[in-house]
């Protein structure tokens, strides 16, 4: 369904529960125009909202004989982001190459030797590998199950196939799933499941977080 079409369905929402008085129609009318310019707007918003952040953070590190705000008549926006860009693509160029590789290897081999430290680079790193890997199976799938228990449905994400001492110890294949809460779909629960007991679902990934963070309201078509 087309965003279109969503405003339209809830413009006839409204319509249909308001009295057609005058103050009424003045009514839908108003919340009509909230649910056309609140959405934009609050994405313009943070948009620009984020790209200041990183103009205030990055720009003033950059000496000014190089900074285009020195010599242009009007701050840049978006010189942050384009530097952040720029920056991230270099290091990755330089961290493949041959001099990179073997940098890269002296402060993972000094890191993993001071306490504490190793652990919370290891699974920072270890999740970032899983979730940006081209690879990765991570966040693919959406399944629902019953949970926490028989008549109750739950919607969960596939992060991978269970691998280890937690598949040496089940006796059926298990897969990772992690069972994400509402409204913050960052927060939730990492449960092995028998991969019998699961139901694929044909929605994406974007379409059931998005019925999540929603509590059910938005709702995907069955495709």
């Amino acid at each position: 369904m087309s965003e279109d079409q969503n405003i339209e369905q809830s413009t006839e929402t409204i319509e249909t529960a308001a009295p057609m008085t005058f103050w009424g129609r003045v009514r839908t009318y108003f919340l009509a125009g909230v649910l056309v310019t609140a959405p934009i707007s609050i994405t313009i918003y943070v948009t620009w909202a984020f790209l200041n952040f990183l103009d205030n953070k990055i720009t003033p590190l950059i000496p000014a004989a190089y900074n285009p705000n020195t010599y242009l008549p009007f701050s840049m926006p978006g010189l942050g982001l384009i530097i952040a860009v720029v920056f991230f693509i270099t290091v990755g160029f330089l961290a493949r190459n041959y001099f990179g590789r073997l940098f890269v290897r002296m402060y993972e081999y000094v890191l993993e030797r001071v306490p504490v430290i190793n652990t919370l680079y290891g699974a920072i790193k270890q999740i970032f590998e899983t979730v940006m890997a081209s690879q990765s199976d991570a966040f693919k799938e959406v399944v629902m199950f019953e949970y926490p228990r028989k008549g109750i449905w739950v919607m969960g994400f596939v992060t991978g196939r269970t691998k280890g001492e937690v598949q040496s110890l089940t006796k059926n294949e298990t897969v990772n799933v992690f069972l994400p809460t509402t409204p913050n779909p960052t927060s939730g629960f990492l449960l092995f499941i028998p991969r019998k007991d699961l139901t694929y679902m044909k929605m994406s990934v974007e379409e059931g977080i998005k019925m999540i963070v929603s509590g059910g309201i938005i709702t995907p078509p069955e495709k």
